[in-house]
């Protein structure tokens, strides 16, 4: 069950960065942002007061989840927002192909270390599906070379990596805690703190988030990717309670598969040939963990 969720979570967040990748094209990155995290965190909200009504998903009342679990939640996302906005900063500053791929194994190796670390001992075949799912994240998530780009330029798509890899990787980190108390008061809190930061953000940077007058779909992709991700939220959370975490985070960082998928047969991009292996050995990888 654990790896059907980390697999419904990568879909779902790969899913999400397509939405939201598609609306940052025609409108400001941090605009876009700000309408994304909203959305997810009225989401999460009406869905832990329906679960908690229901008697499930930590509680009708955010205490139910434990101060511990909503100071958790908090963090993760203020570490997600973070991570999101220095991502989209890389992506400005320095070539994607640099940028993608550093920040998706950084972002499952830092959880990884942890978990290996507090003891978690998965047998050969997953450890084999681990390590072939971690190669398959840098080649799925390998975009086009830029031309003429300065080494200085693909130095700091390097630094940008690491930093917004490693924001992922905490925000992984902080979820598994939060889920330890509770499901959806924890997400929803997330994205309550997210929201806050993002909404700081563009008042500092004087961005207005887009709205009914942006540019045709903006407002609609911003909306929907904003949902779609706290849905992946809770399958990840999900999937860290129900499993082994370190795997678990493995098979989620797959989640730029999706979005190479959905950009190849919604948008006709050309995938290169490193993508299409990569997107053979993550299925290779998540067979071998399952065995």
């Amino acid at each position: 069950m654990g790896t059907i969720l980390a697999l419904a979570a990568a879909v779902l967040y790969g899913s999400a960065d397509f939405l939201g990748g598609s609306a940052a094209r025609r409108a400001r990155p941090l605009a876009v942002l700000a309408i994304t995290i909203p959305a997810g965190a009225a989401i999460t909200v009406v869905a832990a007061v329906v679960a908690g009504a229901a008697g499930v998903g930590g509680g009708g009342l955010p205490g139910a989840a434990g101060p511990a679990g909503l100071a958790w939640g908090a963090a993760a996302g203020a570490a997600g927002t973070v991570g999101l906005l220095l991502f989209y900063v890389g992506f400005s500053v320095a070539p994607m192909s640099v940028v993608a791929p550093i920040s998706a194994l950084a972002s499952a190796l830092l959880p990884l270390g942890v978990a290996v670390a507090q003891g978690e001992r998965p047998g050969p075949p997953v450890v084999a599906g681990g390590l072939i799912c971690l190669v398959a994240v840098v080649l799925v998530s390998l975009e086009r070379k830029s031309e003429g780009r300065p080494a200085a330029a693909r130095l700091r798509g390097l630094g940008y990596g690491l930093a917004s890899g490693t924001m992922f990787g905490l925000f992984f980190l902080f979820f598994r805690s939060a889920g330890a108390s509770g499901v959806l008061w924890p997400v929803a809190v997330a994205r309550l703190a997210g929201t806050a930061i993002a909404l700081g953000a563009c008042l500092a940077a004087r961005v207005r988030p887009v709205g009914p007058g942006a540019a045709r779909g903006v407002l609609p992709l911003a909306l929907a990717s904003g949902t779609v991700d706290a849905s992946a939220n809770i399958c990840y959370v999900l999937a860290t309670r129900t499993g082994l975490f370190g795997i678990a985070v493995v098979i989620t960082a797959l989640y730029p598969g999706m979005t190479v998928l959905l950009a190849r047969f919604v948008l006709g991009e050309k995938m290169r040939r490193l993508q299409r292996i990569g997107l053979v050995l993550a299925g290779l990888g998540v067979v071998l963990v399952t065995v």
